[in-house]
């Protein structure tokens, strides 16, 4: 009677511990989109230059001679593609303006890189600087972090104009298998406000979230899982927890035998 005893609150326990740690595939996969679905229209966004970033601006001409005062100078001795882009860059003031060669300060804060192009070839045209200037702009200093549940938290530059939430967490290495899927926190900061929202990977209805696109200074946080959270505690362990049954049943035997 005494061993039956024992034996059911062992396998109890573990029945309850190996049920504690089971998930649903629900909860790992992606966008469980039910068979049938239509498809999302996402709609493209633009990313809209705020100060502190800094810009590529190159600008050509059906001369190029004419052309290269309007940009800056080359500089030597500089490693790496990055590094380079970003010497070569004009830094956004806090007033939202860059000084360029030739041109002049040019109010950029608040437009779009498509935008800037356009404002830029208009004061050229406008003043008679150059005839059928080309002008090129890039933000090269758009970086995004991810911190939590992935393979490779940190942060990462990207230069794409549409960088989407999924693309973001591939370049961290994907989500580990700890990481909560439904439970996806962004915070962005744009013009000195700072907004989060939480984005359930599970499911589509997040595309045409104004999250569904990666902006510049974004972070991401990926919590764990409860079984994450507990196995860094001391029930959670599969070690002290079997220590702490171990114990019980020692306790058990004892006042049995008594």
């Amino acid at each position: 009677m005494r061993v039956s005893f024992v034996k059911f609150v062992f396998f109890s326990a573990l029945i309850l511990f190996f049920f504690q740690s089971c998930s649903s595939n629900k909860d790992i996969l992606y966008l469980n989109i039910p068979p049938g679905s239509s498809e999302n229209t996402i709609s493209w966004t633009d990313l809209y230059i705020q100060p502190n970033d800094i810009l590529s601006v190159k600008i050509t001409a059906d001369n190029a001679e004419l052309a290269a005062p309007y940009n800056l100078s080359i500089q030597q001795n500089i490693t790496g593609q990055a590094n380079a882009l970003l010497m070569q860059g004009y830094l956004v003031s806090n007033e939202g303006t860059i000084n360029m060669p030739v041109v002049g300060v040019v109010k950029v804060s608040g437009l779009t890189i498509n935008q800037v192009e356009l404002f830029i070839q208009k004061i050229l045209i406008d003043k008679g600087l150059l005839k059928n200037p080309v002008v090129i702009c890039r933000l090269v200093n758009a970086k995004f972090t991810v911190l939590g549940e992935v393979k490779v938290p940190g942060t990462f530059t990207f230069y794409e104009n549409n960088l989407t939430l999924l693309q973001a967490l591939g370049l961290a290495g994907d989500l580990t298998i700890n990481g909560v899927r439904k439970k996806i926190t962004i915070i962005r900061t744009e013009n000195g406000k700072q907004s989060y929202a939480t984005i359930d990977l599970t499911k589509n209805d997040w595309f045409k979230s104004p999250y569904y696109f990666v902006k510049p200074n974004d972070v991401i946080v990926v919590d764990p899982n409860t079984a994450k959270v507990k196995s860094s505690g001391i029930i959670g362990n599969p070690g002290n927890l079997i220590s702490i049954v171990s114990v019980l049943l020692s306790s058990i035997i004892l006042i049995k035998n008594l």
